[in-house]
């Protein structure tokens, strides 16, 4: 099968930190963990997997094609959706929340109602349509970014540290919606410190320190080529 997102001879710098990949492979419909220390480049490589970095070296490919720039990247984008450490959600209705994105893509109507009602449904917020984002507690607020990101239905799923701060009635709900995205089609990353999660999401880890991909001490071994 062929792989989701490649990532070849990878090098990006920004001030004083480089993140260097020589291969890494995302298959379709599997769910991947990040890990490594702070500063070790989660995020960055989070924001290169959604494509929105420009690479010094490297080559990405998705699907098999080459990622280019301009219009196409645009378009490849709209099958990624990265949700941030703390994401921002607009001071309105949650219902106008989740349909942002959805009227981008002209997706309208009872369908948008209908794919608005899942994705809360998903994230178990049934009825909280018509709540309003500043009011929400923070648990809430992350699964209604959670459902914001499953209302699009994106192939590839990029989270930093989704699940940091939620409470313990709050974790298993947003876990049990993540794991069962790969069974949906989407390939899910995610980025955190909690040492048990891949075993409990049944995920690959992937390791980072100091900007480089290494092999873990234990769990699944990830998909990767990479110099140790």
């Amino acid at each position: 099968m062929e792989p989701l997102l490649t990532l070849s001879d990878i090098l990006f710098r920004r001030d004083d930190f480089s993140l260097e990949i020589d291969t890494l492979e995302l298959e379709p419909a599997h769910c991947y963990l990040l890990r490594g220390p702070n500063g070790s480049g989660k995020s960055t490589l989070l924001h290169l997997l959604a494509l929105l970095l420009v690479l010094e070296r490297g080559q990405l490919k998705y699907s098999g094609r080459l990622v280019g720039g301009g219009a196409e990247r645009q378009q490849l984008r709209r099958q990624i959706t990265l949700v941030e450490q703390s994401p921002y959600l607009f001071d309105t209705s949650v219902y106008r929340n989740l349909a942002f994105g959805l009227r981008l893509r002209d997706v309208n109507g009872d369908l948008q109602r209908r794919r608005i009602a899942q994705a809360l449904q998903a994230v178990g917020l049934e009825g909280f349509e018509q709540r309003r984002a500043a009011k929400l507690s923070g648990g809430e607020s992350r699964r209604v970014a959670l459902a914001r990101a499953l209302v699009l239905r994106p192939q590839l799923l990029l989270l930093d540290e989704p699940t940091a701060g939620l409470d313990r009635e709050t974790l298993p709900i947003f876990e049990r919606c993540l794991a069962e995205l790969p069974g949906q089609g989407t390939t899910v990353v995610i980025a955190g410190h909690d040492a048990d999660q891949p075993r409990r999401l049944a995920g690959t880890i992937l390791e980072l320190d100091r900007g480089r991909l290494v092999r873990p001490t234990g769990g699944p071994t990830p998909l990767l080529k990479e110099t140790i």
